[in-house]
């Protein structure tokens, strides 16, 4: 599959269509950006069942925004509409698939439990009711080795 042009007018259908999507931030300007879309393209063509969309910053930059993208590249993975991952930087092929792999063989209900306990946390914070403690979080960064 080739990768997906993202706007502001596909962007919520196409997280909410598939199961786990990909999305890289970027602009023509970047460099990395550019080093970094050959590996995101051929990963795209070696994953099939996963969306791997493209979103430029300087077009989009409500999206840009809404992710509080302050560094390009970066991506972004969605696994059943929830993000599980994400990180600036580019990506060898090896990290990226490294990334792909984990985000495969997440436990969604797990990821779903733990978003639930933050919420819970974050609410009791917000009521005056918390220790102080600040909440787990789930983790950027699932498994990949940097």
């Amino acid at each position: 599959m080739s990768t997906i042009e993202i706007t502001q007018d596909n962007f919520e259908s196409t997280i909410n269509d598939n199961e786990i999507i990909l999305l890289d931030f970027w602009a023509d300007w970047c460099g990395p950006c550019k080093q970094f879309a050959p590996v995101f393209e051929q990963a795209s063509e070696a994953n099939p069942d996963i969306a791997f969309g493209k979103i430029d910053t300087e077009a989009q930059q409500q999206l840009a925004g809404l992710f509080a993208i302050s560094s390009i590249p970066t991506l972004v993975a969605f696994r059943q509409g929830i993000v599980v991952f994400a990180q600036p930087g580019a990506l060898a092929a090896p990290q990226l698939e490294q990334v792909i792999t984990a985000v495969k063989g997440l436990d969604m209900d797990d990821v779903r439990a733990e978003l639930a306990k933050q919420e819970a946390a974050a609410a009791a914070e917000t009521d005056g009711g918390a220790d102080g403690a600040a909440p787990d979080s789930i983790p950027a960064d699932p498994g990949v080795d940097k």
